[in-house]
């Protein structure tokens, strides 16, 4: 009975949030708890959501704070030279735009920390989707699908959960695996690279006006929200998509998939117009200061030199006071970055509702189970497949410590009485993380729906069918090269 309430719970939130029949923070919240009630376990509500709470308050304070660092860093200028860069590929070709977005969602993945990912990319990319009308749905569900690949790497989670629970070696899991991983990225560019043609065909080729053409002190930066840059863009055919204070239009707002790319049009455009390059937020005798603050915290975080909340709370707290020693300017940075922190935390805490019904009524478990027992005997040798293609929707539907230390072992020890090294079982496990990324159960997700203001449906709907398939391609690869 638990196990098809507990699937019966997850295709209910899943299916409303898809059709916007409720917000995600309500149906995070509203519907654990009425099945809760149905398992008839109500009077236990109180402890499970306090015990989801107590599991998740790290998490949502480690978001907090890294919001706040990172929106100072955008405030200040650090990312201003690699933004760029990467605006100097892109030009205003949505192919390049959309494969930029990849490779730079790839590469920030290094610190193995989504959230961060998701912050830098979206302040990076978002200003140029909105200029250029471009499907916002196409920005977020290459940035999560990049960062899933990436999401392998032992410092990242899944590797070192998997190598934890098996009592193996974090490297025997992951090097091993580098070329099936490669070809997961592989996949992930010319999904780009697909991607960015259908924009392109739907939006026509356009080119980036003179102003960013060159490489001058007057050339605006599109990183973030605010400030008072003017950038135009201008068709190949001549025609011009005005800038942030040009025309008032309505905006396309026909994603690739038919989803809304811009549900609010031209509304809030103003509000994520090019920054000054001279905003008076900028820091420039600090940049170095700034640079070695944010490489020394990435390197505390790989190294674990401490956990990552109080990293993050650490590196806040002191990039404030050095880059905006007066206190007026410290409130005014914290309030810049206020909507975005309330946004993350308060659905961090709402999904705190869900893991910890699905947890405490013991739903996950018996889910667990009855997939487990489900397999048929005559897989028995083929658990690696079976491991691999059972980690995509189970990474989906329950937390990263919930497969890895509550299901991962039986599968193990399936695999094992059938002849299959607990190493191969280990590295199929880390194969779905491609989807993992864009779980309602990772709060990372919200950090880059919510920046990019889109709706976690339109998100979801538009994101998992890209994602399974590249899980698949890390499956098949592994399995076509022996590593699983």
């Amino acid at each position: 009975m638990l196990t098809i309430l507990g699937f019966v719970m997850i295709a209910t939130f899943l299916v409303l949030i898809m059709m916007k029949k409720m917000s995600p923070i309500a149906a995070l919240v509203l519907i654990p708890a009425l099945f809760c009630v149905f398992v008839g376990k109500g009077a236990h509500l109180g402890d499970y959501v306090l015990d989801g709470i107590g599991n998740l308050a790290p998490t949502a304070a480690m978001l907090m704070f890294a919001i706040v660092y990172f929106g100072v860093m955008i405030d200040v200028g650090l990312f201003d030279p690699i933004v760029r860069g990467i605006l100097r590929f892109c030009k205003a070709d949505p192919v390049r735009i959309v494969i930029g977005t990849a490779v730079l969602a790839a590469i920030v993945s290094l610190d193995g920390d989504g959230s961060t990912t998701f912050m830098i990319t979206v302040s990076a990319m978002y200003p140029l989707y909105k200029r250029l009308k471009m499907s916002l749905v196409v920005m977020t569900g290459v940035a999560a699908t990049a960062n899933g690949v990436m999401n392998t790497l032992p410092w990242g989670g899944p590797t070192a959960r998997a190598a934890t629970a098996l009592k193996v070696d974090a490297a025997d899991i992951f090097v091993p695996m580098i070329p099936a991983l490669a070809m997961g990225l592989v996949a992930v560019f010319l999904l780009s690279y697909a991607l960015g043609l259908r924009e392109r065909k739907r939006l026509g080729i356009l080119s980036l006006d003179e102003v960013l053409q060159k490489e001058t002190a007057e050339e605006t930066v599109l990183v973030g929200a605010g400030g008072d840059g003017r950038t135009s863009l201008t068709k190949s055919t001549g025609g011009t998509t005005g800038g942030p204070g040009a025309g008032t239009g309505s905006a396309d707002t026909t994603g690739t998939d038919g989803t809304a790319a811009d549900a609010d049009g031209d509304a809030d455009d103003d509000g994520f117009q090019g920054l000054d390059p001279h905003r008076a937020t900028l820091r420039p005798k600090l940049y170095w200061f700034n640079a070695a603050l944010t490489v020394l915290l990435l390197t505390a975080m790989i190294m674990e030199w401490l956990p990552i909340p109080v990293l993050f709370l650490l590196g806040a707290a002191l990039a404030l006071t050095v880059n905006f020693p007066h206190m007026p300017d410290q409130k005014a940075r914290i309030g810049a970055h206020a909507e975005n922190v309330l946004n993350v935390t308060g659905m961090v805490f709402a999904a705190a509702v869900f893991t910890g019904v699905l947890q405490g009524t013991g739903m996950v478990d018996h889910m667990a189970d009855w997939l487990v027992d489900a397999i048929p005997d005559g897989m028995g040798p083929h658990m690696g497949l079976v491991t691999g293609l059972l980690s995509i929707p189970l990474t989906y539907f329950m937390s990263n410590d919930g497969f890895y230390f509550g299901v991962l072992p039986v599968l193990a020890e399936a695999g094992q009485a059938h002849g299959v090294g607990t190493l191969e079982i280990a590295r199929a496990s880390i194969a779905g993380q491609a989807l993992h990324m864009s779980s309602p159960l990772v709060p990372a997700v919200y950090v880059l729906v919510g920046m990019a203001k889109v709706e976690f449906g339109d998100h979801t709907r538009f994101t998992v069918k890209w994602a399974v398939l590249t899980s698949l391609v890390v499956l098949g690869a592994g399995i076509l090269f022996g590593i699983i």
